[in-house]
Formats: C-alpha cells, sequence, structure tokens
C-alpha cells in the first residue's frame, strides 16, 4: 500500500501526539542541546537546511511515495564520548516539498527505513549525508576526534572497517562510536525491532 508524503508527516505528528498525551504536560522550551557537560558534545545534531540537497548530495531521488518493493529496515546508534546522540526524525523527508528518499527515518528511535522500488545497495554514508553529519575516520557529527581518539563502526556487536561504505541490511544494529582509542566499547548486538518491522 502507498502512502502520500502528507499522510506520513501526519501520521507522525499524530503519533508524536499521542505519545506527549500519554507521558504528561510536554516539557518547557530550553535552549540548543550543549550534551553532558564538560563534554562539548551536543546530544542533537541537526537536520540540514534543504532536504532535497542533501539526498541528492547522497545520490538519492526524491519521491513523491514510498515504493514498497524492497522493504527493509536498520537500526543506527551514534555515541560519542560516551554521550548517545539522538538520530532525528525526517532524515531523508523534505516535509517543505512534501517529498521523501528511498532511505529515510520517521521518528527519533534510531530505526531507518529503507523503502525503494528497486533492490539497490543503501549504505551508512548516505544516511549521514541525508542528515547533513560527516562521517570519517577523524571525524563524527560536528565533533572531530582529538589526539588518541578514534571513530568506530560496529555491525551486529563486531567492529568493521567498512566506514560510510558500509551496505544496510534488514535488521542491522549499527552503531556509530568515537572514543578513546584504546578502549573497547560494550555496543549493542541487536535491535529489538517492534513487530512488523
Amino acid at each position: 500500500m502507498r502512502r502520500t508524503i502528507a499522510a506520513i508527516v501526519m501520521t507522525a505528528t499524530i503519533a508524536t501526539a499521542a505519545a506527549c498525551n500519554a507521558a504528561g504536560p510536554p516539557t518547557p522550551p530550553r535552549g540548543p542541546d550543549t550534551g553532558t557537560p564538560g563534554t562539548g558534545v551536543p546530544t542533537a545534531w541537526p537536520l540540514p537546511a534543504d532536504a532535497s540537497a542533501a539526498a541528492a548530495k547522497a545520490g538519492l531521488q526524491m519521491l513523491g511515495e514510498e515504493k514498497l518493493t524492497v522493504h527493509y529496515h536498520a537500526h543506527l546508534d551514534v555515541i560519542v564520548r560516551g554521550n548517545r546522540i539522538q538520530v532525528p526524525a525526517f532524515i531523508g523527508i523534505d516535509r517543505a516539498k512534501q517529498k521523501i528518499t528511498a532511505l529515510h527515518t520517521h521518528d527519533t528511535s534510531g530505526i531507518v527505513h529503507i523503502e525503494s522500488a528497486d533492490d539497490v545497495p543503501f549504505t551508512l554514508g548516505q544516511v549521514f549525508t541525508e542528515w547533513g553529519q560527516p562521517l570519517s575516520t577523524t571525524q563524527l557529527g560536528p565533533v572531530t576526534a582529538a589526539a588518541g581518539e578514534v571513530v568506530r563502526v560496529y555491525r551486529n556487536g563486531n567492529q568493521t572497517s567498512d566506514m560510510g561504505a558500509l551496505r544496510l541490511a534488514a535488521h542491522d544494529e549499527i552503531v556509530v562510536w568515537l572514543g578513546p582509542s584504546g578502549s573497547m566499547p560494550n555496543v549493542p548486538k541487536a535491535y529489538d525491532f517492534p513487530a512488523g518491522l
């Protein structure tokens, strides 16, 4: 069943509103997220101002609706100096133009949706490019690795030498981590996807 982007945004808005109502009154507005005191790591990284331009940079086409011939999901965790970074909703979605790519997020769960007309590879680098955030061996989002620090990528608990070229597969648990080079972080090996995903 095909859904238009307007329906996707409306569904996400309704779900968010329902969750907020169930959780009680909304939290008062706050300033920019500066992360954990003393670390200088913001835990919320912004989306690009122009989602369509970011999608084009990632080599992805903006579509008027989701295509479900190929349909699977992966999960992304981003951890910087012990801080969990929130993966934002609407990566790969241009709400102003009511367009969506085959590779996108609907919410802040970290679940990455792959909904495509063609069975082509989609990569971790494309997710970060759509997000508007750098990903390299020395840079993760707005954070540059300091002396003695590294950026690592883990798939299902195993470190991989792939970085941006890592191909996403169904039910992958991907962790992108920045921290001391001598540390061996205890990263999740799997993600408990909701039923039906």
